[in-house]
């Protein structure tokens, strides 16, 4: 069952729409694979590749900078394994805002995780990005150091640590997210 894009903030799932309306207009199937994400999978995704040093050493720090809502994510999901899929740790995610979204490319009726794949002489990910930029969105396909190719969102900052202050974010995901069961 694919992602829900009415989670998204609305003036980001407008675009959305029209992004993979002109998506499927030159011969590409993109299917939303993630929205809205809680702070508790954002923890899981950001704790699956670190060792346990780093993960006491961000909790900590967090504490520090009274961001203790998003270290409370971190500790309650509890030890993760995987490989690395996010620098981005819980409220540092435009997806806890409804302002990113991951897609995955449909061939054939099937998923296509592979970004290098050539259907038709496309490549589904290089023209969902192409579409996302011509919208004025930010894409991960166009990233320098951490390319998330799935990935697309409404803002050119990477992170709400560039708009809002630590403390902000913290009471913010707390007050949104805070009341989840995990």
């Amino acid at each position: 069952m694919p992602a829900d894009i009415n989670l998204l903030k609305p003036e980001f799932r407008d675009k959305v729409n029209i992004l993979l309306q002109n998506c499927l207009n030159r011969g590409v199937q993109m299917r939303p694979n993630e929205t809205l994400r809680d702070p508790y999978i954002q923890a899981k995704y950001w704790r699956q590749s670190r060792p346990i040093e780093q993960i006491q050493q961000k909790i900590a720090t967090l504490k520090n900078q009274n961001a203790n809502f998003l270290a409370s994510c971190i500790e309650k999901v509890g030890p993760q394994h995987g490989d690395h899929v996010t620098n981005a740790i819980p409220g540092l995610s435009w997806h806890q805002w409804g302002e990113a979204i991951d897609c995955y490319w449909v061939v054939d009726n099937r998923a296509v995780w592979d970004t290098k794949t050539i259907v038709n002489g496309l490549n589904g990910y290089m023209v969902y990005a192409d579409e996302a930029v011509k919208l004025g969105l930010d894409a991960g396909y166009f990233w320098h150091s951490f390319q998330d190719i799935p990935h697309v969102q409404l803002r050119k900052e990477s992170n709400p640590s560039l708009v809002y202050s630590l403390v902000e974010i913290d009471k913010t995901m707390k007050n949104k997210f805070g009341t989840l069961f995990i």
